[in-house]
């Protein structure tokens, strides 16, 4: 990681389990895919999706913006992120969007109870528009 740019990094992280890996990182890819295509092909901004274990222990990574997906049982980030960040949706306690939506924490998580429920948390995370207004946030923080 000696050469990556940090100050135009979206983290996105997963869970280290074995159920974060399967069910979780594509999700995260696929995050990563609409963050690019959000920000556009002149954009300095890269997504980069990482173990939760390597964001928790790697500092550098910590002051980047960051999206944390996959629930507390399967991601430690959003184990923390769960006590530290307010809801902005939640639904028959099944699925959880988290944020700071004045944007001062540049922080984020979303997940369900299970695949098709964090599945779900994903598509209202972009179609509610919190993707679109976080990406806002990372970019008003930048001119700041």
């Amino acid at each position: 990681m000696q050469d990556f740019d940090f100050d135009n990094a979206i983290i996105i992280v997963t869970g280290v389990s074995l159920r974060g890996e399967e069910m979780d990182r594509p999700l995260a890819y696929r995050l990563a895919e609409e963050i690019k295509t959000r920000t556009g092909p002149e954009s300095p901004w890269r997504a980069l999706v990482v173990s939760d274990v390597l964001y928790l222990n790697e500092m550098r990574l910590a002051g980047c913006p960051t999206i944390s997906v996959g629930g507390p049982g399967v991601n430690k980030l959003s184990a923390i992120l769960f006590r530290e960040l307010p809801a902005v949706l939640t639904i028959d306690n099944v699925l959880i969007l988290q944020m700071d939506v004045d944007c001062h924490d540049l922080r984020c998580c979303f997940w369900g109870i299970n695949h098709d429920q964090t599945v779900e948390a994903l598509d209202l995370f972009i179609k509610l528009g919190h993707l679109d207004h976080f990406l806002a946030g990372v970019q008003q923080d930048r001119i700041a």
